[in-house]
C-alpha cells in the first residue's frame, strides 16, 4: 500500500511538473529577455540581433535586450549563456566563430553543441574582401600580387580570433601563399574603424556591417567569399574567380542554455520564422546581403554540426590555433 502511494505521488508530481512546463511556455516570456553577443555592437552579429529582438519584443510583449560581452572570440559571451539558468531567459547570438572555436581554442570551459540547445536560425551572409579606398590593388590577383611584393606589409584585420572573418582570411593565405599579418579585435566596427583610416589593409568582413562603406565608396569590394556573386553586390566577382575552389560565409541563429525546456525553444522558434517570413524583414535581411535561415530548432542544430565539421578541416589546414 506504502509503494502504491508513493507511485501514486511520483505520477501526480511527474503531472504537475507537466503543466507547470507548459503553462509557463504558454505565458512565456513573462519578463525582459537577456540575448546575449559575442562582439561589441555594430558587427553583423548585433545588427541582426537588434533587427530580429526589436521584432520579438514587439510580438511577444516582453523587451529582448541586447546585451554585448565581446572577448576572447566570442566566448566570452557563449561561456556567460552556457552558465545561465535554462530558463529562456537568456539567448544566445549564434554565428561561426561557436561552430570554428571547438577546434581552433586549444582549451575550453565548455563543449558548445552539448551546452547549447539550437533555437533557430536567422540568416546566412557571405563575406566580403575589402581594403581602403585608395589601396593599390583593385582585384584580387592585383592584391595577390601585392602582397607578395611587399612582405611585411599587409595587416589583416578580424573581429577577433576564431571568428569567420578571421578563418577565411586564414584560408585565404593557405590557398595563395600571400602573408598576411593577422590583427584580431574585439568586433568588426573596431576593426572597420582603423581599416577606413589604412591601419590595416584587408578584411574578410561580414557583408552586413561592411556593405554601407562599400556602397559610400570608403571602403573598396575587391571581391565576395560565397561561390556565386551576391545580388546586393553584382558587380563584385568572387575570390573562387581567382582563387579556385575558395568558398567561406557566415551563419548566424539563437541558441539557449541546455536543459531549456523543449516548449519554450519551440515557441522562440516559432516567432523567429514568423518574423523571418514578414516581407520588410525578408527586404532587409536581402539589402545586407544575406538570406534566411527558416527552419525547425533540429534544422538549425544540423548547420552547427555541419559548419563546425567544415572549419575544424579549414582550422588544420590553415595551421591555425589559439591556446
Amino acid at each position: 500500500m506504502a509503494s502504491r502511494r508513493a507511485a501514486i505521488g511520483l505520477i501526480a508530481m511527474g503531472f504537475a511538473a507537466f503543466l507547470s512546463t507548459g503553462t509557463c511556455a504558454q505565458d512565456y516570456p513573462t519578463r525582459p529577455v537577456k540575448w546575449v553577443v559575442g562582439y561589441p555592437p555594430g558587427g553583423a552579429t548585433d545588427i541582426l540581433a537588434r533587427l530580429i529582438g526589436q521584432r520579438l519584443s514587439e510580438r511577444l510583449g516582453q523587451q529582448f535586450i541586447i546585451e554585448n560581452k565581446p572577448g576572447a572570440g566570442n566566448n566570452v559571451g557563449t561561456e556567460s549563456v552556457v552558465n545561465a539558468d535554462p530558463d529562456g531567459y537568456t539567448v544566445l547570438l549564434v554565428n561561426p566563430a561557436n561552430g570554428i572555436n571547438a577546434s581552433l581554442y586549444a582549451k575550453l570551459s565548455f563543449n558548445f553543441i552539448r551546452d547549447i540547445a539550437p533555437v533557430a536560425g536567422l540568416a546566412r551572409v557571405p563575406n566580403v574582401m575589402v581594403v581602403p579606398k585608395d589601396f593599390p590593388a583593385k582585384t584580387v590577383a592585383e592584391f595577390i600580387a601585392y602582397a607578395k611584393a611587399n612582405p611585411g606589409k599587409v595587416n589583416m584585420a578580424s573581429s577577433g580570433n576564431g571568428t569567420s572573418i578571421h578563418l577565411s582570411g586564414e584560408l585565404f593565405k593557405a590557398m595563395t601563399g600571400v602573408e598576411m599579418l593577422h590583427v584580431p579585435y574585439r568586433g568588426s566596427a573596431p576593426a572597420i574603424t582603423d581599416l577606413l583610416s589604412g591601419r590595416v589593409q584587408v578584411m574578410f568582413d561580414n557583408m552586413p556591417s561592411a556593405i554601407s562603406h562599400i556602397r559610400a565608396g570608403t571602403l573598396r569590394a575587391l571581391a565576395v567569399t560565397t561561390a556565386s556573386r551576391s545580388a546586393e553586390l553584382p558587380d563584385v566577382p568572387t575570390v573562387g574567380d581567382t582563387v579556385k575552389g575558395y568558398e567561406a560565409s557566415a551563419w548566424f541563429g539563437m541558441g539557449a542554455p541546455a536543459k531549456t525546456p523543449k516548449p519554450v525553444i519551440d515557441k522562440l522558434n516559432k516567432e523567429i520564422n514568423a518574423i523571418l517570413a514578414e516581407p520588410e524583414m525578408k527586404k532587409k535581411i536581402a539589402e545586407m546581403g544575406g538570406v534566411t535561415l527558416v527552419g525547425t530548432p533540429e534544422d538549425f542544430g544540423k548547420i552547427i554540426v555541419s559548419e563546425t565539421e567544415k572549419w575544424e578541416k579549414v582550422v588544420k589546414f590553415a595551421g591555425a590555433r589559439v591556446e
